[in-house]
């Protein structure tokens, strides 16, 4: 599959991430067509223009847009009712520009001037309080183009922030484990001993001897706990 042509095809595609092509974004249905599993009439946002231009650098016949993936409408913009948002974050979690601010439980609003207009918000927000408002679209095709690779530059970096936060996600994940674990293994000295004396003890009883009192676990822990930090100490001072 040869990336220059996935770039050029990509160039092509308006960029809204709205996923009508059955791909997860533009990109991926980019490599799609690159790839030739699938057709060039999956678009609606990119209309009859887009349509042509595709089949011109794929060399294949014009068609009409495949009413299954929807039809061409004119270009929106989400708004937010503030009045009556909840503040879920659904709505932020499902844009695939970031261009929706806001935090839990406090009130979110659309950045327009970086809103796609994909409508993937609106199915989002569990009280209906979303809409969409008709957008001025851009006259020239050097502007369509300049907010294409906006949205495109948008939509990378969403996916690098959710890697970049899967990962420290997962590395906070793990450095619980491992300082479970370590807390496990610093604990079973105390508990064995906590048992090596109850035996005793046990024994002593058997036996007919004075028993022993029992040692608070903590006495074995302070005992511990004080080992640790000379040890640290000494590690300081290069002992």
């Amino acid at each position: 599959m040869s990336e220059l042509l996935i770039a050029r095809i990509d160039a092509i595609l308006p960029q809204t991430q709205c996923t009508q092509c059955g791909y997860p974004d533009c990109r991926g249905y980019a490599e799609a067509l690159a790839a030739g599993s699938a057709d060039i009439d999956q678009c609606p946002p990119g209309g009859e223009a887009g349509l042509a231009e595709l089949a011109a650098l794929l060399g294949r016949p014009l068609k009409p847009l495949n009413p299954q993936h929807g039809e061409h409408k004119p270009r929106v913009l989400a708004w937010i009712d503030e009045a009556n948002c909840i503040g879920c974050t659904l709505c932020i979690q499902a844009c695939p520009v970031d261009a929706i601010i806001g935090a839990s439980k406090q009130m979110h609003t659309v950045i327009a001037a970086e809103c796609t207009g994909c409508e993937l918000c609106i199915p989002a927000c569990p009280v209906d309080c979303i809409e969409l408002l008709p957008a001025v679209e851009p006259a020239l095709t050097a502007e369509r183009q300049a907010l294409a690779g906006l949205w495109r530059k948008r939509h990378a970096y969403r996916l690098f922030r959710l890697g970049r936060e899967k990962r420290e996600r997962s590395e906070r994940l793990a450095a619980k484990a491992l300082a479970k674990k370590a807390e496990a293994q610093f604990a079973a000295p105390e508990v064995q001993a906590s048992l090596d004396a109850a035996l005793q003890r046990h024994q002593a009883r058997l036996a007919g001897e004075p028993v022993p009192p029992p040692a608070p676990l903590a006495d074995a822990k302070a005992a511990r706990i004080a080992e640790m930090m000379a040890r640290a100490k000494r590690l300081r001072e290069g002992g």
